[in-house]
């Protein structure tokens, strides 16, 4: 009862359902971009120039972050709240416009195989990337009095969370890493990445 009085209360349900509408909308201009500005692979190699470009794409992402979290309207809610609120609708749309129908579809299968618990695990390790994120984005954008020594390594964390797609696309494509090899280093970095977040959180906390 006190938990959904505290949800009721700061209206994380409300941010959360816009969040993923601005999600949507996010996919919608990055499916656009891709369209248009990418060619269809002859090969599934590793080309330096494509995943560039993915990555220039993939900051529409952290624009979208940016437009959830400073100009949509929140009402009585914690910039606490707000980044956690806004991390699990954004998550949340993400893994239903990418991953719900592959796995409601194959893991229903009578064959086991490993590929849908793996994206079970990916699917896990984007949530955390992304409340890391989202935390991030609201010490950069939200947070005004916080120490200058942290300002730097903020934005750096914040980078490499947003080119993290195009960092496994070359694990797989040219270290030709397997697919176990890869989920597990992005569920150790969705880790590290979430403490090392929570840290600089705390940080930004404490009276200066």
């Amino acid at each position: 009862m006190d938990r959904y009085v505290l949800w009721s209360e700061y209206d994380t349900i409300g941010t959360s359902v816009k969040a993923a509408a601005v999600y949507l909308g996010t996919a919608l201009v990055k499916l656009v971009c891709l369209a248009t500005l990418l060619k269809v692979p002859e090969n599934d190699s590793f080309d330096p120039y494509q995943e560039l470009m993915k990555i220039f794409i993939g900051f529409i992402d952290v624009a979208g972050l940016y437009f959830a979290l400073t100009q949509l309207t929140h009402r009585n809610i914690s910039q606490n709240h707000k980044f956690q609120a806004v991390g699990l609708g954004w998550a949340f749309a993400d893994s239903v416009l990418h991953r719900l129908a592959p796995l409601w579809i194959g893991a229903r299968g009578l064959e086991f195989t490993w590929e849908y618990i793996f994206q079970g695990l990916e699917a896990n390790a984007n949530l955390v990337m992304t409340l890391s994120l989202a935390a991030l984005g609201s010490l950069m954008w939200l947070r005004k009095n916080k120490p200058k020594t942290l300002i730097p390594i903020i934005y750096a964390c914040a980078l490499l969370l947003a080119t993290m797609p195009s960092i496994t696309s070359y694990l797989r494509r040219a270290l030709e890493w397997q697919t176990s090899k890869v989920v597990g280093f992005e569920l150790f970095s969705s880790l590290v990445m979430a403490f090392i977040s929570w840290q600089l959180f705390s940080a930004c906390q404490r009276p200066m």
